[in-house]
């Protein structure tokens, strides 16, 4: 059974959302960005998305925009990326990663060899935002041939139609990016995000994420009480950035982050 599977299964058991965090990798630097990294689970995060550097996040917002741009102009790199999931795997076997970015740097790396080295790493599942389903047979063949799951993406404008493709042959989860534009915008209302999971689940057995716009550990029980998981991202980010505007220490950034995370992580717990 794939972690995935099992976290979502151990949850649905205790009547409980997945607390979902993102972040960048290599963000600010790698030893910062591994120490966030290590000690997210802590905290309460019940799966970590890993953001792979890219030169042109094209549907991040600012938040993530600039992190990846940190993170590269520090050295960041996929083999940096997989290498920091291993360090991760020492110490932690049952805590789901799953990488998400853009497909440039996967077609650079080399399909076959990414995933394989994906999974000799400890990753679990891939969300590769700017390939549809349409066009990633190729990326999907070698993702199932090593255990990764490859996630979807649904948008509030998916009709029955797109949804019946977006589903076929995902595994994993669903993740609905509950607002149209850039990640880190306005946040979706409630009762549109519980609507669209609904619709969701008339198309599959997958658990549903929601994730773009949650900030406030409010929101992100709103979001719990509707889907099987709540997903944060430009809010964590936006911290590291603050950090550095303040010229914080590195221990005292690190800790700012996963206080706020934990805060989100009881939301998230509240919400049911």
């Amino acid at each position: 059974m794939s972690r995935l599977k099992a976290r979502f299964d151990a949850l649905k058991a205790d009547n409980r959302a997945a607390f979902v965090t993102y972040i960048q990798a290599g963000d600010p630097n790698r030893d910062v960005s591994a120490a966030i990294l290590a000690g997210l689970p802590s905290v309460g995060a019940d799966i970590i998305e890993l953001g792979m550097p890219f030169t042109d996040p094209a549907a991040d917002g600012p938040a993530i925009d600039k992190a990846a741009q940190r993170a590269l102009a520090a050295g960041a790199s996929t083999k940096q990326t997989f290498e920091m999931v291993r360090e991760f795997r020492r110490a932690d076997e049952a805590t789901p990663i799953v990488l998400m970015g853009y497909f440039n740097p996967v077609f650079h790396y080399g399909i076959d060899a990414f995933c394989k080295d994906a999974a000799v790493a400890g990753v679990d599942g891939l969300i590769i935002v700017d390939l549809p389903p349409e066009e990633d047979a190729e990326l999907l063949a070698p993702a199932i041939a090593n255990n990764i799951d490859v996630i979807r993406l649904a948008t509030p404008t998916s009709d029955d139609d797109r949804l019946t493709t977006i589903v076929k042959d995902a595994s994993g989860f669903v993740y609905y990016v509950a607002v149209a534009g850039v990640t880190g915008g306005k946040s979706a209302t409630a009762d549109d995000i519980g609507d669209a999971v609904a619709r969701i689940k008339r198309h599959t057995d997958l658990p549903v994420a929601v994730g773009f716009g949650i900030k406030t550990p409010e929101q992100a029980a709103d979001v719990a009480a509707r889907a099987d998981a709540a997903v944060v991202g430009s809010a964590i980010v936006s911290l590291i950035e603050q950090g550095l505007e303040k010229q914080l220490p590195n221990a005292d950034m690190i800790e700012n982050i996963l206080n706020f995370t934990q805060t989100l992580a009881n939301g998230v717990r509240s919400g049911r």
